[in-house]
């Protein structure tokens, strides 16, 4: 036989021959040495030898042949471990011993560490010793935690404490690479865990988390990583993230609740736990001693049952006989659901898992809670700042698993801190003592309760949901839950300083907006991903929702900062190029540059608005989803399931969400049976309370809405939900879209010119659009010339039958051609792009109708003939084939640059008599009745005056331009604005005379006469009683004021002298004389003539058309008898043209002497009055 047909075992005999070698050469035990491990000469030489087939075989040619060599030399239990308990503690100095040990260290990490390889990376080498390298790292374990000297650990520990010693500045990259070696040791010994589809020698206990725990106590590991953990960012600084591991694999799925419990509880808790099984268990038993057979019925039995189709199954065995409900119970369980399989999409290992529980023992949870008291106490704060820190900087060593792990170690130690405290106050309170500083402080724990960690925490979260890695969104589920159930105590506590940082807190958290989705998002977003995240998703959801509507309670006016789109559009430079001035050169909407940005806004929050996002099918899928599994739930689960059912029904009055067949389904099992739940249990009243008011409130919607019975059967939208609440289908009212700006070509161009530019523009990206407006004028012009010439034809035929005679001949129109899309895309392009429409209308096309719709039809218009519209197709062609792409030989323009937007005009209504419009008349625009002009016209002297100042405005109008050079455009158009509103309000009160018509002038003899009549009554009653009032002495004497000399000699001069009466206060008085009711009026200021101090002068109160000259005369004026006397005169002058006798004046100034020492100043109304104004004192009547 040749050595080829050899066959060859799973490692290439070469190398496991090498290997083989290396080993026997380490060392081994002799009868002349009483059994004990003896090291080989060059025992060290073989380490470093072992240690380089390790680095240069398997890892750099990714193979597993020397691990499996060494695995099945068992060189791990039977010399590595060995030559680590050589080194005794007094042999500390032996620097030989010392170098071994490091060396054992060295090989026992890569033979220790997980393998962790997902289908894609597995090669045929893998797939041939995976399972067994598996199996061997098992053994090592089991051979580090119960090795007979006790003591692996401890000297592992010795190997790395002088580099520990060293200060952090005087370490090198050797100390570090110790140090950090020790640690990656004990964390492969804590990853270390059974395979799922592997078997297991013995019953695993060994190796369980219990016996880890026990080791690393026993062997000083964990007060090894308190050290470290405690003094993290000033003795050590990138051990941060090994350690982070260590904690994580060693607390990963222990429940918190059980790790702090005594002795005694954890006895009383296993109790509780077995008697419920055991009645779990006689509840089994006895449904079936209902059914079970008994020796008078041992044979067998089947039964058909006959459906609705006609149709018969068959259910066998005697239990079907007891009821209906079991009979079709068993008929469902038969029925079987061949689910499509789906390839398992999570590929990552099993090692990072957090959501399988662990159960320890009593001695484990005493020594793990010892540790986690001391670790919160000392090192919480300095280990995860820095850790929180190193991922924010994204430094080298951070994985993509670290941030994992950081955000789960942080809702563990934050439920142990929440535990640990409970148990403490309910301790204190047997005691009857409450040590307040202690209970309350939360300066343990304060690392992770900063703003930093809630933005990382909500940046973690909000990615991992966007890439769906659902484990990283559970762990920062947990954490986020734990954070708010601590924010919750901190509220509660005693202490202000606690609540004032809870209530910040609070305002940070429940101020975002995207946090409130993001719970929404996380809780529809439930698939498959298993009970645990389903457990974590429901609790965020009823504590975020309990804490939130408890402190929208509180804070009424509670604001939150709102996410959302908007279009921004940003105007492009002018001053740019140079040409602001020119309007062509302005830039249009086309040129803006449109950015979507996210914009905040801040508005009042409202909770039932807010609540009313998880009335969704999703969510109720969820939480119906999570209820299924009640038999495992316990109270604290069922309560929030419990709580969101009857939020939905009863709170939101939101039923309707829960009548489902499959949901009705359900609430019936869970209190009815077979497998309900327990009515003996705590929650079971609550549950059987809200099943039975809401199978109540189903049959009463029943009876309202007969639809609903099919509704059963399907989820529901939101249509089906308010047709079913209200009986009608909600009306929704959608938006007529806008058509788009209407474009224009820049500059003066002819028709040719903007024609190009409009086809330079589609030219890039639509010119199936140019081709195709080029198809339809073709089309258009053959059907306009094949009209043409039969009108043609028909007018000759009609002009040689009418030869000779005087009958006008016939002119018609052509038809109009509807211009109709090739595609459901064009017919859209021809509403919302802008610059297809620019070319339709510069080729003649018109649109058909006032306003401006989708479904708007296009027309080729009669006025153009088929030349034309060939022409226009030409021009199109011509420019379809050579585009002009810039325009200007200095300065020039693309295409798209030479279009602007085109000015809309303003709608402007005109209003006449035969309209039937109501007249109202808009608020910016107004036709006003009366043109500018005034009543009369201009003449020569007020038009001369009207070009003069128009001249002296037009020589400012420079001066103001360079004065308003450097004023924004809006304060340009604030003045406009002004002038516009100063000009309509002149407008509004003129009046013309344009609208005095010769018809007017027309008159009634018999109505003027009436009306001439009832005026001579009037003036002459007004006589009589100006008669009735002199004979009483009721006049009074005005004394007017002094004026200067010069202004006496000019007034002389210009007019007469006058002295005007003021009449009472009660009546007007017209005296029906035409000389007298021509001489104007004035104002005056009456005084009376007895008495006036000349040491206390009054001034009365001038008239405003005083002048200031003799405002001052009439505050110098001084009354004596002399100028009362020749007042007196006057007025009997006055009265003589009244036709009055001297003895009614004579008693009229007798009673102006008896007034009293009195200043009477004349009021300050106006009246008017044709004759003598008189100011009647009526002092004297009483």
């Amino acid at each position: 036989m040749d050595l080829e047909d050899v066959p060859q075992g799973p490692v290439d005999p070469e190398v496991r021959a090498y290997v083989s070698s290396l080993v026997s050469a380490l060392g081994g035990t002799g009868a002349d040495e009483d059994g004990r491990y003896v090291l080989g000469d060059d025992a060290l030489a073989c380490l470093k030898d072992l240690k380089k087939w390790l680095k240069l075989h398997d890892e750099k040619a990714n193979r597993l042949d020397v691990a499996r060599c060494l695995a099945e030399g068992n060189i791990v239990s039977g010399d590595l471990l060995e030559i680590l308990t050589l080194w005794s503690e007094e042999a500390t100095e032996d620097k030989i011993k010392s170098k071994i040990a490091l060396a054992c260290l060295e090989l026992l990490v890569p033979l220790t560490w997980p393998i962790e390889k997902n289908d894609l990376q597995m090669t045929v080498n893998h797939h041939r010793h995976v399972p067994y390298l598996q199996r061997a790292q098992l053994s090592y374990k089991r051979a580090i935690l119960e090795h007979g000297s006790q003591k692996v650990l401890r000297n592992a520990v010795r190997v790395g404490l002088p580099s520990m010693a060293l200060q952090m500045g005087e370490r090198v990259a050797r100390d570090e690479g110790i140090i950090k070696l020790l640690l990656y040791f004990f964390r492969n010994v804590a990853m270390i865990s059974p395979p799922p589809n592997l078997p297991v020698e013995g019953s695993g206990d060994n190796i369980s988390r219990c016996a880890t725990i026990e080791a690393f106590h026993r062997q000083d590991v964990l007060a090894l990583l308190l050290t470290l953990s405690s003094n993290m960012g000033e003795d050590f600084n990138t051990q941060d993230t090994v350690i982070m591991e260590i904690l994580f694999h060693l607390l990963k799925g222990i429940d918190v609740e059980r790790v702090f419990m005594d002795k005694a509880q954890l006895e009383a808790t296993n109790t509780d736990e077995l008697r419920s099984l055991l009645a779990t268990e006689a509840g089994m038993h006895r449904n079936y001693a209902k059914t079970a057979p008994t020796r008078h019925n041992r044979f067998g039995t089947m039964i058909w049952v006959k459906r609705d189709d006609a149709r018969v199954s068959t259910v066998s065995g005697q239990d079907i006989l007891s009821s209906t409900q079991r009979t079709l119970s068993k008929m469902d369980e038969s029925k079987k659901w061949n689910r499509p399989k789906q390839r398992s999409k999570d590929t990552e290992p099993g090692f990072d898992r957090f959501d399988l529980p662990e159960v320890l023992d009593e001695s484990a949870s005493r020594h793990l809670r010892a540790f986690v008291e001391e670790f919160l106490d000392s090192s919480f704060n300095p280990l995860f700042t820095h850790i929180r820190k190193a991922i924010e900087r994204e430094s080298d060593r951070i994985l993509e698993i670290h941030a994992q792990q950081f955000f789960y170690l942080v809702s563990w130690f934050l439920e142990a801190e929440r535990v640990r405290r409970k148990k403490k106050k309910n301790a204190d309170k047997r005691k009857k003592s409450l040590d307040a500083l202690d209970i309350d402080s939360f300066e343990l724990i304060a690392s992770v309760l900063n703003q930093e960690t809630f933005v990382a925490l909500n940046r973690f979260m909000q990615d991992r949901l966007d890439m769906k890695m659902w484990r990283e969104v559970h762990a920062g589920m947990r954490c986020f839950t734990q954070i708010l159930l601590i924010i919750q105590e901190m509220a509660e506590s005693p202490l202000e300083e606690d609540q004032e940082i809870a209530e910040n807190i609070q305002n940070r958290i429940f101020y975002e907006e995207t946090t409130h989705d993001r719970i929404i998002a996380i809780v529809r977003g439930y698939k498959d991903q298993g009970f645990g995240y389903l457990d974590s998703c429901t609790e965020l959801a009823h504590v975020f929702l309990r804490m939130l509507e408890r402190y929208s309670k509180e804070n009424v006016d509670l604001q939150v900062r709102s996410r959302r789109r908007a279009r921004v559009k940003r105007k492009a430079a002018a001053t740019a190029t140079g040409n602001s001035n020119h309007t062509d050169d302005e830039p249009s909407e086309v040129e803006d540059i449109a950015d979507a940005e996210r914009v905040s806004k801040e508005r009042k929050f409202d909770f039932g608005r807010f609540s009313s996002k998880f009335m969704t099918q999703a969510c109720i899928n969820t939480f119906f989803s999570f209820t299924k599994y009640y038999n495992d739930l316990n109270i604290e689960q069922l309560k929030r399931a419990h709580r969101f059912f009857y939020r939905v029904a009863f709170k939101q009055e939101l039923s309707v969400m829960l009548f489902r067949l499959d949901i009705i389904a359900l609430f019936n099992k869970m209190i009815k049976g077979p497998e309900g739940l327990d009515p003996a249990g705590k929650i079971y009243k609550d549950w059987d309370e809200l099943v039975r008011q809401l199978i109540k409130k189903m049959i009463k919607k029943l009876q309202q809405r007969p639809e609903l019975i099919v509704e059963m059967l399907f989820s529901k939208i939101n249509s089906s939900v308010f047709y079913l609440e209200y009986g009608y289908e909600k009306q929704t009212t959608s938006s007529r879209p806008r058509p788009p700006a209407t474009l224009e070509v820049r500059g003066a161009m002819t028709r040719d010119e903007q024609i190009g530019v409009a086809v330079a523009v589609l030219y890039d990206q639509k010119i199936d659009a140019v081709d195709w407006v080029a198809k339809v004028l073709s089309s258009a012009a053959s059907e306009r010339q094949s009209w043409e010439a039969e009108r043609a034809a028909r007018q000759l035929q009609i002009n040689s039958s009418q030869e000779g005679s005087d009958e006008p001949q016939s002119s018609s129109k052509p038809p109009s051609i509807i211009v109709n899309p090739d595609n459901e895309e064009r017919r859209i392009a021809m509403f919302k792009d802008n610059k297809l429409r620019l070319l339709m209308t510069l080729a003649g096309f018109e649109r058909l109708g006032i306003d401006d719709e989708p479904d708007t039809t296009w027309l080729v218009p009669s006025a153009l003939s088929a030349s034309e519209l060939s022409e226009t197709q030409h021009m199109i062609e011509k420019h379809r084939s050579n585009p002009t792409m810039e325009y200007g030989d200095e300065d020039s323009k693309t295409a798209e640059e030479m279009l602007r937007r085109a000015p809309t005009a303003k709608k402007r209504v005109e209003y006449d008599d035969d309209s039937g419009d109501d007249g109202i008349v808009s608020d910016e625009e107004e036709d006003f009745l009366y043109q500018a002009g005034g009543p009369t016209e201009t003449n020569s002297r007020s038009a001369a005056l009207e070009n003069l100042k128009k001249k002296r405005r037009n020589r400012r109008v420079v001066a103001v331009e360079d004065e308003n050079a450097g004023i924004s455009d809006e304060t340009r158009e604030a003045r406009r604005k002004a002038r516009l509103k100063a000009d309509q309000e002149k407008k509004r009160k003129m009046k013309s005379k344009l609208l005095v018509r010769q018809s007017d002038d027309e008159s009634d003899e018999d109505l003027d006469r009436e009306f001439f009549a009832r005026e001579e009554a009037i003036r002459r009653g007004q006589a009589e009683r100006v008669r009735e009032a002199l004979q009483a002495g009721k006049i009074t004497a005005l004394v007017g004021t002094q004026k200067r000399k010069g202004e006496a000699r000019e007034d002389n001069k210009n007019k007469r002298a006058r002295i005007d009466l003021t009449a009472s206060d009660d009546e007007d008085l017209d005296v029906g004389d035409e000389q007298s009711s021509s001489v104007p009026q004035r104002r005056s200021v009456s005084v009376s003539s007895d008495h006036v101090n000349d040491e206390s002068p009054t001034t009365p109160f001038s008239s405003p058309r005083m002048s200031s000259s003799q405002e001052r005369k009439a505050d110098d004026m001084v009354v004596d008898g002399a100028r009362v006397d020749s007042s007196q005169e006057r007025i009997r002058t006055k009265a003589s043209a009244l036709n009055l006798t001297d003895q009614e004046t004579d008693t009229g100034s007798e009673a102006g002497d008896e007034v009293e020492d009195d200043v009477v100043v004349a009021p300050t109304g106006r009246w008017r009055a044709r004759g003598t104004a008189l100011l009647l004192d009526d002092s004297d009547e009483d």
